[in-house]
Formats: C-alpha cells, sequence, structure tokens
C-alpha cells in the first residue's frame, strides 16, 4: 500500500513547475498532439497547492 507524500513548494518552485508545464502544453499545442495528459497534471498541481 503507498501512503501520500507531502512536499512544500516555494512560491518561485511552484511558478518554475506551472511556468515549464505551460511551456510543455503549447510545445504540444503547436506540434498538433494532445495535451490531456499535461492538463491533468496541471489541474492536479494547483488542486494540490490549495490544500
Amino acid at each position: 500500500m503507498r501512503g501520500k507524500i507531502r512536499i512544500a513548494f516555494t512560491d518561485d518552485e511552484i511558478r518554475i513547475i506551472m511556468r515549464s508545464l505551460v511551456e510543455l502544453r503549447n510545445a504540444l499545442i503547436r506540434e498538433g498532439r494532445y495535451t490531456d495528459s499535461v492538463d491533468e497534471i496541471m489541474l492536479k498541481f494547483m488542486q494540490a497547492m490549495l490544500i
């Protein structure tokens, strides 16, 4: 059984992670590829930051 792991991010780290995900999503859009997986990760990350 796997437990949950909590990681504390600084504001700068959160900004870097989100910017990287947005850049990856934009690259996938330019290539005409699906962005579903990146969208899901972005949503989960944002929800986790609200907790």
